[in-house]
């Protein structure tokens, strides 16, 4: 058997004994490894980029399409709704199909939508579908996570995953920055507002469209071929794999993956939330002009450039230097502290310390989400779709449920709304201490067992050793 971290012939970079990458090059496009990272992040990307294309244009949409308060925040509900049943149904749908198949599909499926929008609405409804939809894209992040799970070594898949998906959250903030831009270009061009922000609309569909076809032609699900054919060798070696049914039921009784959701949707969830809000409440509190409140927003998705990442890099340092407890503690500090500062952002008073402490908020809170996927991968490898899948949701309904009791309606100003959800994030980040896992650990209490030394994952596919 190959050692963990020798190269093999058939690979570009060192393998361990699954064909997972033992290193990660963010400058290599080395197949099938780096180029799967690269095609996840950037369609990813797409799907972010299309998804908050709306929120910056605000200013321009509710005068076009006569949007009311309550049909905007309507629609900021929605356009995360629909994710929470899509994220889960995407965990089930790369176990079935492949992470490859499965996001080109739901990438192609909600672009139309995109089209149809910029052509032919006119009305609010139309402005509600077009969030619902485009949200709906947002699925692709549990095949992202799922992809690079499947392509990268144990001792790497933390920073494997907050890379990839930091790199594509980073669509929000660019669409914050380029939308405005966009329809402030073809506004000149044209002199018309509803064919600038029209055109401006077919910017992020066509992108999506690109982006998926990209994935479809070169991209491959695992180490060993796609997930079709590497099925058809084991059923030749009389190796099947459990029904969907079994990895269904693994999954969905692993109470570590519920708190995992928990605890995502309150740094993913209330990040989501933020996107929705984050343009116009400094729009409105601090009288900022429509390009320059759009900048300042895109600061908060942008930063997911690198605090994302960050925070998986962490996990991986924490991991290796103090195990399972590391990884645990680490995600339990760096979102803590994302609470606070999300409590101290609802009451800062002048633009300069608002937009200080909202980077430090955006820090650790996208930090958390890259923590959190530090540890999902170790939870079960047979259902690690469904894990991902429900953590995946947890950060959807955080967001809706954020949306609701604090974006919605007139029961509290941004500011007061902002603050809440700080202790929000403070109380529903505790649940980590419970996490236990009887070969590492937990926070607080060490290994019940001691782990074998030779395999990697036991009968119910939970990893024993952290590589």
């Amino acid at each position: 058997m190959q050692e963990d971290g020798e190269a093999s012939s058939e690979f570009e970079l060192p393998v361990d004994e699954e064909h997972r990458a033992t290193e990660l090059c963010l400058l290599s496009a080395a197949g099938p490894h780096m180029r799967a990272f690269h095609l996840a992040w950037f369609s990813l990307f797409a799907c972010f980029f299309s998804a908050f294309a709306a929120p910056p244009l605000l200013p321009v949409l509710r005068l076009h399409l006569g949007l009311s308060s309550l049909d905007i925040s309507h629609a900021g509900v929605a356009s995360v709704s629909g994710t929470i049943f899509a994220r889960f149904a995407m965990g089930s749908a790369c176990d079935l199909l492949g992470p490859r198949v499965a996001s080109v599909a739901l990438a192609l499926l909600t672009a139309p939508a995109i089209y149809a929008f910029a052509a032919f609405s006119s009305s609010s409804s139309a402005f509600l579908l077009l969030r619902f939809v485009a949200g709906l894209s947002l699925a692709n992040f549990v095949a992202n996570q799922y992809w690079m799970s499947s392509m990268f070594a144990p001792r790497v898949v933390g920073r494997a995953n907050g890379i990839s998906a930091g790199w594509a959250n980073a669509g929000s903030g660019a669409a914050q920055f380029l939308m405005p831009l966009a329809y402030a270009a073809l506004l000149r061009l044209s002199g018309s507002p509803s064919f600038a922000w029209r055109a401006a609309f077919l910017i992020p569909a066509t992108l999506q469209v690109i982006t998926a076809l990209a994935v479809l032609a070169f991209g491959q699900d695992l180490p060993d071929g796609n997930i079709a054919s590497v099925r058809k060798q084991e059923l030749k070696l009389n190796n099947p794999r459990p029904s969907i049914w079994v990895v269904l039921r693994e999954g969905l009784g692993n109470y570590r993956g519920w708190v995992l959701a928990l605890t995502y949707g309150y740094c993913y969830g209330v990040e989501l939330a933020m996107e929705n809000v984050v343009a116009e409440y400094f729009y409105g509190r601090f009288g900022l002009e429509l390009q320059t409140a759009g900048m300042v927003a895109a600061c908060f998705g942008m930063a997911n450039v690198v605090s994302r990442p960050a925070g998986g890099v962490l996990s991986d340092e924490l991991g290796s230097r103090f195990g399972m407890r590391g990884r645990l503690w680490g995600l339990w500090a760096v979102q803590t502290t994302g609470g606070l500062f999300c409590v101290l952002l609802g009451r800062m008073k002048s633009l300069p310390a608002a937009g200080a402490v909202m980077c430090g908020f955006a820090f650790f809170a996208q930090a958390a989400s890259g923590l959190t996927f530090g540890v999902v991968p170790f939870v079960s490898k047979r259902s690690l779709g469904v894990i991902s899948g429900m953590t995946g949701s947890g950060g959807a309904l955080g967001a809706v449920v954020t949306q609701l009791l604090f974006f919605s309606g007139n029961k509290y100003s941004t500011e007061t709304g902002i603050s809440l959800m700080g202790v929000m994030i403070l109380a529903c980040t505790l649940p980590i201490a419970s996490i236990y896992f009887p070969e590492w650990g937990g926070m607080f209490c060490g290994p019940s067992k001691c782990p074998p030394l030779s395999e990697d994952i036991d009968a119910g596919g939970e990893y024993h050793l952290l590589k």
